[in-house]
């Protein structure tokens, strides 16, 4: 992994990304920080032409962005238009919304749909990535396979890449090493989250390096799968999210970059 293939998921600031004026800030603090690129996520309702003339000002690639996941299978065209205006080759689905997980059929409805709207992203140029949390490792019902392996088997590769997130991998009960070897060729971007527990005896998330996941065999085994873009991510911080961010990614410069 190379420096600058390390990028940072706006979602973690987006108490600071509610404004132009506030995202100026943030991109200004992000860049100072050593980070090159981001992945545009949870910001306010600001004009597309001026987060690209931001985050140009400020020498920060947008790698990728999070779509609202309705929007994507829904009104996939607007989605479109507002990815070529960013610039953006690259989103994910974020959460599936409204899905009854005990439903075989919304399952099955839901990645029939998937397949559909990368299929249509595809020819315009786009990946649609598929972003965890720890419920798609429920049992898809009346099978013993989990309900992230069966969006996997059931969408073409060339429709669906995985987005993993570390720590729902792992608070799912899955193995985030074995993760990222089997989805080789369709692993274009990670988001890279630290798992701890607290004396509280709860899971919790943490800096990159504080908490107990083995990033150097995670990012080697995603390089070897063809990661492109390593996206730290931190859905809660104990402080100011902009010290956590830091504390991460001198980790990564010190201890992950090759």
């Amino acid at each position: 992994m190379k420096l600058d293939q390390v990028a940072i998921q706006l979602y973690t600031l987006r108490d600071h990304c509610k404004t132009a004026a506030d995202f100026a800030k943030t991109a200004k603090k992000v860049r100072e920080i050593g980070y090159q690129a981001v992945q545009v996520s949870g910001v306010g309702p600001i004009p597309e032409a001026e987060i690209v003339a931001i985050l140009r000002g400020e020498g920060l690639t947008l790698c990728a962005t999070h779509e609202p996941a309705l929007k994507i299978l829904n009104e996939t065209d607007a989605v479109i238009e507002r990815l070529h205006k960013l610039g953006a080759t690259l989103t994910a689905y974020p959460h599936p919304a409204g899905l009854d997980i005990t439903s075989r059929e919304q399952i099955d409805a839901l990645v029939k749909n998937l397949d559909r709207a990368g299929a249509r992203l595809r020819e315009a140029g786009i990946t649609l990535g598929y972003h965890n949390h720890g419920i798609e490792f429920v049992k898809v019902p009346g099978t013993s396979t989990t309900f992230l392996d069966h969006v996997y088997a059931h969408t073409d590769p060339r429709n669906l890449a995985a987005e993993l997130d570390t720590y729902w991998i792992h608070y799912g009960g899955g193995d985030c090493v074995e993760w990222c070897a089997k989805m080789k060729g369709r692993l274009p971007f990670i988001h890279l989250k630290d798992y701890m527990f607290t004396a509280q005896d709860k899971p919790h998330f943490t800096e990159i390096g504080n908490g107990t996941l083995p990033f150097k065999r995670i990012v080697a085994e995603a390089e070897r799968s063809g990661c492109r873009w390593f996206i730290v991510e931190q859905d809660s911080t104990p402080g100011d999210p902009f010290d956590s961010i830091k504390a991460s990614f001198d980790y990564i410069r010190a201890n992950l970059v090759g």
